[in-house]
């Protein structure tokens, strides 16, 4: 699991937020350890029963007026309570200057309070979209991952059958790169998973014969994708005269889970002469049908049935009509 002790989250990150440690260095070494962040103002009522303390807290306009609007010894009762709570981080927002009490306590219960100059509504969103993106599964996989058609097409397949090279001619073609050899995975909600390059790789390629070359600047910057939902994954396999079990009529739907989140996978026998890169088009077409609800193997199959439905019909009419 993932984690960012809030010193991190000030240092690297307090240009973006607009960020401005109020208290001392104390609680800067807490750890922030899951990406949702909350609202405390019944925590601060006083009623603590449900209190997702462990979440970094962020403190508004409302929380703010709240605390002005007590009495100094009310605020303390209220505040010690608060804080009898390990709580990792308060965020105070709108550039509001907290109460000295606050400041007192938090650094008294090794608790760092940060300001930002952002409305609260605006940070929240932003800080949670974050946090979601440090805390969201993440996985590296082997293959090439393309943008065919807007359809994110993952190759798979052992090392040297022509993952990169079926890729190089996508590109060739008008598609874009996203990633090879190395992809970077990451679930962004239940059924969504984006793929990028690795850092150190970018979008280079290697190409077996040639070496690494550089995608970017061989073809231009529409020649590639900084990120790509990961739909459909073509598995390259060579061709085995022996095996008769390839697809025929696509009937049958077969899908694989990467990081929790099933997606269909086409199986494509590799052989001399034959075009992955008109095949890969041809996948990425029929996979956005699917989508809109066009499956064509299933509707040949139903016209076929009613077809040979007629004729036994016919047939049997034929057979009992003796004028």
């Amino acid at each position: 699991m993932p984690e960012i002790t809030v010193e991190k989250l000030y240092q690297e990150h307090k240009e973006e937020f607009e960020l401005y440690l109020l208290t001392d260095g104390s609680g800067l070494k807490k750890k922030i350890e899951t990406p949702a962040v909350h609202r405390p103002g019944l925590a601060l009522a006083g009623f603590t029963q449900r209190f997702p303390h462990r979440r970094a807290l962020i403190l508004g306009e409302t929380e703010m007026a709240f605390l002005a609007s007590l009495s100094t010894e009310e605020r303390i009762r209220l505040l010690r309570n608060f804080f009898s709570f390990d709580v990792p981080l308060l965020i105070v927002t709108k550039g509001l200057n907290p109460p000295k009490e606050l400041l007192r306590l938090a650094t008294e219960n090794n608790t760092a309070i940060i300001q930002t100059r952002f409305n609260t509504a605006d940070f929240m969103i932003q800080f949670s979209g974050f946090l979601d993106e440090f805390f969201a599964p993440r996985i590296t996989l082997h293959g090439t991952l393309v943008d065919v058609y807007g359809v994110g097409l993952l190759y798979t397949g052992k090392a040297g059958i022509g993952k990169s090279e079926c890729s190089l001619d996508l590109v060739e073609r008008g598609h874009r790169l996203v990633a090879d050899d190395m992809i970077n995975v990451v679930k962004k909600s239940q059924n969504l998973i984006v793929g990028s390059a690795s850092e150190l790789l970018g979008h280079h390629m290697e190409v077996r014969g040639i070496g690494v070359v550089d995608i970017e600047r061989l073809f231009g910057i529409r020649a590639i994708r900084m990120q790509k939902r990961v739909e459909v994954e073509v598995r390259l396999v060579l061709w085995d005269e022996t095996k008769d079990k390839y697809e025929r009529l696509g009937m049958e739907e077969k899908y694989t889970t990467v990081l929790g989140v099933e997606m269909p996978v086409v199986t494509i026998p590799v052989s001399p002469g034959k075009n992955i890169t008109v095949i890969s088009e041809v996948i990425a077409m029929n996979h956005m049908q699917k989508t809109y609800g066009e499956n064509a193997a299933v509707e040949f199959s139903r016209r076929l049935s009613e077809k040979i439905q007629r004729q036994l019909a016919s047939k049997r009419y034929l057979q009992s009509d003796y004028e």
